[in-house]
């Protein structure tokens, strides 16, 4: 039987070379070298560098039942792949099933014709059925005595029929356009609601134009955090494989393939670029590439280090309040800046804080994953509680500056702003520690009605002033 694909839903080179990038991200200069040399020796020089938790890979669970179903009537079992030896054999001995291993060895990449010419010389002149997934399988089932086809293509399945018995048949069920919205987080884009916070203070003077360039700034940290969030997915595999949530994301589980990842990754921020360079200002276009280089610094680097995770978070959000400024043209005071840094510690710290006050096999994750240890729960929620009780009071010294206060007619409608945030993060708060913040703090704010009321409050609060 065939390894990537086929006994497992994804596949060992891709995964091994992303987690030796995220390790080491200047390995990258070294691939093309490697790859001169050989497909084989690139899949060795990865191998030998980088540890795969093969007990944690997706499974196909039919496939494997399948194995053990020939094992009961006394077939020998091989497991027969392109991937290095040394992974090879780890899964072999995990699944247990397997008598023999065939694989790439360093010197010789064991696909096509080579893997063909492999089998023959193990089975001598004995008939043999082989279980595969891809084209290049028909090289070994045209030799074959049976196949067993794991595959949705009708095409490949036919083209196998045609020079061989089909012995099984495998589906993997179809990727609904669902999991793909949900691969690229766009859930995720009510985050994004930030950029249009520089409008709230001049509701009564908005025009069409600022409307507009807001709704394109939206649209492009849209894109952008999509296909940074597809990224990071394609780095934690393994992380999140043993997150008892995690797991079923669509890279986890094996639905979507990792090479279709990196493409989506791609296209998304290609996308977000171009608009922003085609439709938006270039003060724009430059916040959208600190945003981008923060945050593929915070997916391979910064978020495993705790309190610089947090930060960085913080930074992230206040970035999106900056790019509507810069989009629109509308002016954003060091108040705001100040105001936004603190307000997003507060929410990040409270999301650290609800995941350190889970099971104690999650908070082992988080020590490993984030840097964080159950002894550091009073420095979150103190750190947490102090940057949003200090939010609201540079609000409270913002309403007080004398520009805000000339720009209005009845400013004193503003003062509203204060105890509204105040309730509004305090109860934020309340349900961190009460653990029913189960989403990230945004995401549940902009879901949340209250939140939403609170909003609403705000913006008649600055209409009514002006």
């Amino acid at each position: 039987m065939d390894l990537d694909g086929s006994l497992i839903a994804t596949d060992l080179l891709h995964e091994s070379t992303l987690k030796l990038l995220r390790a080491s991200p200047l390995a990258l200069l070294h691939l093309p070298a490697w790859l001169m040399r050989g497909k084989a020796v690139l899949k060795r020089e990865i191998a030998s560098r980088v540890d795969i938790d093969v007990t944690t890979l997706p499974y196909r669970a039919e496939v494997v039942q399948y194995i053990r179903e020939a094992r009961a009537r006394g077939q020998r079992t091989v497991l027969v792949t392109a991937s290095d030896g040394g992974l090879a054999k780890r899964v072999a001995r995990h699944v247990g099933l397997c008598e023999d291993v065939l694989a790439s060895d360093g010197q010789a990449n064991l696909s096509g014709l080579r893997k063909l010419e492999a089998i023959k010389a193990d089975c001598g002149a004995q008939a043999f059925c082989y279980l595969g997934d891809h084209p290049v399988d028909l090289h070994v089932w045209r030799e074959a005595e049976s196949a067993a086809v794991v595959s949705r293509s009708s095409s490949l399945l036919r083209r196998a029929l045609s020079v061989t018995r089909i012995e099984a048949h495998f589906e993997p069920p179809t990727v609904s356009l669902k999991r793909y919205l949900y691969a690229i987080r766009l859930h995720q884009w009510l985050k994004n609601v930030l950029v249009f916070l520089p409008l709230l203070p001049v509701l009564h003077e908005l025009t069409v134009h600022i409307v507009v360039q807001a709704l394109l700034a939206f649209i492009a940290f849209g894109l952008m955090a999509s296909g940074i969030y597809v990224l990071n997915d394609l780095l934690d595999l393994e992380s999140d494989r043993k997150h008892k949530h995690k797991r079923f994301r669509p890279f986890a589980a094996g639905e979507i393939p990792v090479r279709t990842g990196l493409a989506m990754s791609i296209a998304l921020c290609s996308a977000s670029l171009l608009v922003s360079i085609l439709l938006i200002t270039p003060a724009f276009v430059g916040v959208l590439v600190v945003y981008m280089l923060l945050t593929t610094a915070y997916s391979f680097h910064l978020k495993r280090r705790a309190i610089v995770d947090v930060f960085s978070l913080a930074s992230l959000y206040t970035l999106r309040v900056v790019a509507g400024a810069v989009a629109t043209g509308l002016p954003l005071s060091l108040w705001i800046l100040s105001f936004s840094l603190f307000i997003f510690l507060s929410l990040a710290l409270a999301k650290r804080f609800v995941e350190l006050s889970g099971s104690p096999a999650e908070v082992q994750q988080m020590s490993r994953d984030r840097n964080y240890h159950i002894g550091d729960v009073p420095l979150v929620l103190a750190g947490g509680i102090a940057a949003g009780q200090t939010s609201a009071l540079l609000l409270s010294l913002y309403l007080q500056d004398q520009q805000m206060i000339l720009r209005y007619e009845r400013p004193i409608y503003l003062w509203i702003l204060i105890p509204v945030f105040l309730f509004w993060i305090m109860r934020i708060w309340l349900k961190a520690i009460r653990r029913a913040l189960h989403d990230d703090p945004v995401v549940f704010a902009a879901r949340d009605w209250v939140s939403r009321l609170a909003a609403g409050i705000a913006a008649a609060a600055f209409w009514f002033a002006g």
